[in-house]
């Protein structure tokens, strides 16, 4: 089963997991060994929420986010902390290829992304290439394996459905999602400081108002699994519905509304 996943529209995406995504972002930065005032890039920047959450805590000279959908970046453009700030500026680029100098970075970041990327240890590369001596190389994915709950019922309820899903399903598909797999690619990348490299987890809690609120961002049509549930028949999208509604009723609260942990690793290095 081919379905492709896609990534053009910000809206629905907020709505799906760019919600989420700011609350992961600010905690990576926490675990940063940055000063305030250097350059950044930010790879894969999507709709801007770890480029925001930069410029609100280390108020960088410059940052520059990259991504290849202009949809996205139309968003990120759009985001309150971003609107009129001549410090930020975004292109469309390829993680792979960025368009950006040897040297030109103090901090090259990347935020939910990396498994995305056709060949992870080229765009790590990159990352070590745009970055100054000595400057900070991180990034963080999500854990699909099993700490980002409201895909890993998703993904478990559609498999039940559809055999067929389990080939789609994010945990299976994005091995590098795990703490040595990562911590490899790192210590891999020419140029990289081996000695410096760390991975840390990163638990943020996602709260539902209600199973609606849990659901419906699922039908966005945006991300793997968005993409899956636009491929299937009405009567497939119903029945993982009520699959994944009973098995995160042990997690519903006595008002309705629904708690699921979100863990990412972090990835954290220096250029040499």
């Amino acid at each position: 089963m081919v379905v492709a996943d896609r990534w053009h529209d910000g809206g629905p995406y907020e709505r799906y997991i760019g919600r989420w995504s700011r609350p992961v972002a600010d905690r990576f930065l926490e675990s940063l060994d940055a000063e305030r005032g250097i350059r950044w890039v930010d790879v894969g920047c999507g709709t801007g929420a770890l480029t925001a959450a930069v410029v609100e805590r280390y108020a960088p000279s410059s940052i520059v986010g990259v991504d290849p959908s202009e949809g996205f970046l139309a968003a990120a453009r759009d985001r309150p902390g971003i609107v009129g700030r001549p410090e930020v500026r975004f292109v469309v680029g390829d993680a792979q290829h960025l368009p950006l100098p040897d040297g030109a970075a103090d901090a090259v970041v990347s935020g939910l992304v990396l498994n995305f990327v056709p060949d992870a240890a080229a765009a790590v590369a990159e990352f070590s290439r745009v970055a100054a001596p000595g400057g900070l190389i991180a990034a963080y994915v999500w854990d699909y394996s099993g700490g980002m709950r409201m895909l890993r019922h998703f993904w478990d309820a559609a498999a039940a459905v559809d055999p067929a899903a389990v080939a789609l399903d994010e945990g299976r598909r994005f091995p590098i999602c795990d703490p040595q797999p990562l911590r490899d690619l790192w210590s891999a990348a020419p140029g990289m400081d081996g000695d410096s490299v760390r991975v840390d987890a990163i638990d943020v809690e996602t709260v539902f108002s209600d199973f609606d609120d849990l659901w419906s961002p699922f039908l966005g049509g945006q991300g793997p699994a968005p993409s899956y549930l636009a491929s299937a028949t009405d009567a497939a999208r119903t029945a993982v519905r009520d699959r994944m509604r009973a098995t995160v009723e042990p997690a519903t609260r006595p008002d309705g509304s629904i708690a699921l942990n979100a863990r990412a690793w972090a990835i954290v290095g220096r250029r040499s």
